[in-house]
């Protein structure tokens, strides 16, 4: 927990040094829903989206980003992938969650406000939320009818709950719609999606969650951790392609908001471990030469070129300490599963004379 100053604003910024001239460029719109939820849209601009995927497939080793998998449709599929047999990090975590959750209640306070970043389907906050009793629930996700669609469901269970939804992409600055006497924030970001970003990402996002949360404000994050290459590279090709089609959803969507004519039986999935980097990289295949036309630009595919479309890092337990140390947090708890496949780590940001 921590104490907003009475100077901030009443859109505190989750990236406060790169947010300059955002509102000038996208304009925040604010709906008033049924009940206890408000919600709020900061999705990316379609010219947003276009200049992304234009420059993603026009460098030399064509990549997008992850954040695209999330359409409606792509956030059903990793619904669906959750469930898998294969796929251990949704259940591991949960378990964890059950397990520990009034353990992790008394570190992260309870009666504040619980920014989620990454919400989904909230189905994890959902074994939390008795034991924190939050004043206020902040869900952040990228995808409008998920996000939505979760809120209701969630107001539905917990009536007395308020519940602020921001549809943004956390990776990118925007402002959180939070209140003046709005004075403990705390922030659960699961799921192991810090490991989407490369370690130098990860530990700017981590210091921007720092400077958000304030000195002594306190993150619970959910990280994977390294094991046998067999149960990774299980966990993101299943045996049932669920994953391919989560993976080739991709350009699906890209066929329909830019006006693209890929081929989806022209690509492939793959998945495999990174040993090197430590790394699970996701990749669409091109199974012949062919030209691809996105928002009237050709791109040239060779046959067996890829789209890298995903990564996941795998952090041992102090090699992700040492991360959230250099981004100004210092662990305070840690918890796993007794197979030792999954972790939730308990962070505190440190205050200016521990960082001096």
């Amino acid at each position: 927990m921590t104490q907003l100053s009475a100077l901030q604003r009443s859109e505190a910024e989750l990236f406060p040094h790169e947010a300059t001239g955002l509102e000038a460029a996208s304009t925040r719109r604010s709906l008033q829903t049924p009940g206890s939820i408000r919600f709020f849209d900061y999705r990316p601009t379609p010219a947003d989206v276009r200049a992304e995927v234009l420059d993603g497939l026009g460098r030399p080793a064509k990549c997008l980003s992850p954040k695209l998998f999330y359409d409606q449709r792509g956030s059903q599929l990793f619904d669906a992938i959750t469930e898998l047999p294969e796929y251990y990090p949704t259940r591991t975590e949960i378990r964890i969650l059950r397990e520990y959750g009034s353990e992790m209640a008394d570190l992260l306070g309870r009666d504040n406000v619980l920014i989620e970043l990454g919400s989904g389907s909230s189905l994890k906050i959902q074994t939390l939320l008795a034991a924190l009793q939050p004043s206020v629930y902040m869900p952040v996700d990228i995808s409008k009818e998920h996000l939505l669609e979760s809120a209701h469901a969630l107001a539905e269970r917990f009536p007395n709950l308020s519940i602020r939804a921001a549809c943004a992409d956390y990776s990118a600055p925007f402002r959180l719609p939070l209140e003046p006497d709005w004075t403990d924030l705390a922030a659960f970001f699961p799921g192991s999606s810090i490991g989407n970003f490369d370690p130098d990402q990860a530990r700017l996002l981590l210091g921007r969650v720092a400077s958000l949360l304030g000195p002594g404000g306190r993150l619970l994050i959910g990280v994977d951790l390294p094991k046998d290459p067999a149960i990774l590279n299980a966990a993101y090709d299943d045996a049932q392609g669920v994953t391919a089609a989560f993976n080739l959803n991709l350009l699906s969507r890209i066929n329909r908001e830019l006006e693209a004519d890929f081929d989806l039986d022209a690509f492939s999935h793959r998945a495999f471990f990174n040993t090197e980097r430590s790394r699970v990289e996701m990749h669409l295949v091109s199974r012949i030469e062919q030209q691809v036309e996105v928002a009237g630009v050709r791109f040239g595919f060779r046959a067996g070129e890829t789209i890298h479309t995903e990564n996941s890092y795998k952090y041992g337990i102090d090699a992700f300490h040492r991360l959230a140390e250099d981004a100004g947090f210092v662990a305070e708890q840690v918890w796993t599963d007794n197979q030792g496949l999954f972790s939730v780590h308990c962070l505190r940001v440190l205050d200016a004379c521990s960082m001096s």
